[in-house]
């Protein structure tokens, strides 16, 4: 891994939500907010990241859908519990997935978890 932080996308329709994310996201050394955005349109034409944190239900569009289509890592943050939906987006290539409403303290263990994943194949 580089000196560098890692940059995240956080896609996520409620404001409230995303910015409690992005804090999360902010307070863990080596990594660094790139942009929050709240649609599946918005989140295509945001600059590229090495991990984007999606919700499964945005106003535009499914969050695994975008997960299919992104050019980066990604870990779902959505209140769905539905096994479906769980087995659809580790299959469309997330990382993760992680229930909302959920203690800040797992946010930052799932994002360590990736930092370490990334050390270990050496990106």
């Amino acid at each position: 891994m580089s000196d560098t932080d890692l940059t995240v996308l956080v896609v996520e329709d409620d404001f409230r939500v995303a910015n409690m994310h992005a804090g999360i996201v902010e307070a863990m050394p080596g990594f660094t907010v790139s942009a929050t955005v709240n649609t599946v349109a918005a989140a295509r034409k945001a600059s590229p990241v090495d991990l984007a944190l999606v919700d499964v239900y945005l106003p535009d569009g499914s969050g695994i859908d975008l997960i299919r289509d992104l050019r980066c890592d990604s870990i779902v943050l959505s209140a769905a519990t539905e096994a479906d939906t769980i087995r659809a987006a580790i299959a469309a290539g997330a990382l993760g997935y992680l229930v909302k409403p959920f203690a800040p303290t797992e946010l930052a263990a799932r994002l360590s978890g990736y930092a370490r994943y990334l050390s270990l194949i050496h990106i």
